[in-house]
């Protein structure tokens, strides 16, 4: 959950006012149906700005870093390990700190396409096989999220480390790690 602070709080308010604004036009209506759809009406717009309010202010007011990313295959146990650092840049305490890795096999961000890799079977070999294709199945990218920090304070930071098995048969690996604050 997010924390708010007086932007979060601002941009409520607003809403607020105008939806009860909206209750108020409504229900100076005589015509039922009228009445029914300004009424349906300001209570779905409210809803999809309330929300829309609230991504939007935790885009600009929750601002974090990642520092020091480091990644450590350990081939023993078939694990990816990566450690570093995140930091709290923005004004405001933020709630939850995610850390995303996607890891894609090789070929596909590096320009070097075959037609191999991105082979998926057809719905024929599916419905002869009675699901034994799953378990064959290879994905070529694997995308994993960490929350690694609750309640950081504006200005501090704190250090993680997150592990997932990590497949065997990815090769060449591109890989991709970004942070986000809520």
């Amino acid at each position: 959950m997010t924390l708010f602070n007086y932007w979060h709080y601002g941009a409520l308010t607003i809403i607020f006012i105008l939806f009860i604004f909206g209750i108020v036009k409504s229900l100076q209506q005589k015509n039922i149906n009228l009445l029914l759809g300004i009424f349906i009406t300001t209570i779905l717009i409210s809803a999809f700005f309330t929300i829309f309010s609230v991504i939007i202010v935790d885009k600009y007011t929750k601002k974090v870093g990642l520092y020091q990313v480091k990644n450590k295959r350990l081939l023993g146990i078939e694990k990816i390990i990566y450690t570093g650092i995140v930091k709290n840049e923005g004004d405001f305490t933020i709630g939850e700190v995610t850390f995303e890795v996607k890891l894609v096999n090789k070929g596909h961000t590096t320009g070097n396409v075959k037609g191999g890799n991105f082979y998926k079977p057809s719905g024929m070999s599916e419905f002869f096989s009675f699901g034994d294709n799953k378990a064959k199945a290879k994905p070529q990218s694997i995308k994993k999220e960490f929350v690694v920090a609750k309640n950081l304070k504006p200005g501090t930071a704190k250090s993680f480390r997150v592990y997932f098995d990590y497949p065997p048969y990815f090769r060449s690996v591109a890989n991709f790690t970004k942070v986000s604050g809520h």
